[in-house]
């Protein structure tokens, strides 16, 4: 399955993004999702993932409560929406995909993942 991010930008605290993930190849719907994102020189965090039925989700307590993430499976897509935000979440965010024979397992380690976005940067303003 091959990953394509989109959304990120320039905003200032307090407000809102929604970043996007398109998947092409392979079935979406047989897939785990997750979002991680990469400050300079620290490693990849862990934001939030959500099963391949989309029925089971998990959040960092980072982002609990501000950010949302949902999935599409008929368009082959998994969002996330990142309400107010702060300048710490500034960073580069990716989508990650996993093959899940599980419809409610998700994964919130990077190693689980096998395939990935090319990032999107994420930039917020105080």
């Amino acid at each position: 399955v091959q990953l394509q991010a989109s959304g990120g930008g320039l905003v200032q605290a307090g407000g809102s993004l929604r970043l996007s993930c398109a998947a092409s190849g392979r079935s979406f719907g047989d897939y785990a999702m997750g979002w991680f994102r990469q400050r300079p020189g620290e490693e990849r965090e862990f934001l939030t993932a959500i099963s391949r039925s989309g029925r089971t989700t998990d959040y960092a307590d980072s982002v609990k409560g501000r950010f949302t993430i949902f999935r599409d499976n008929a368009k082959n897509t998994v969002s996330l929406q990142m309400n107010s935000l702060k300048p710490g979440d500034t960073a580069v965010y990716y989508c990650a995909a996993v093959y899940s024979g599980s419809y409610s397992t998700y994964y919130t380690s990077q190693y689980n993942y096998a395939y990935w976005g090319q990032g999107t940067q994420v930039t917020v303003s105080s």
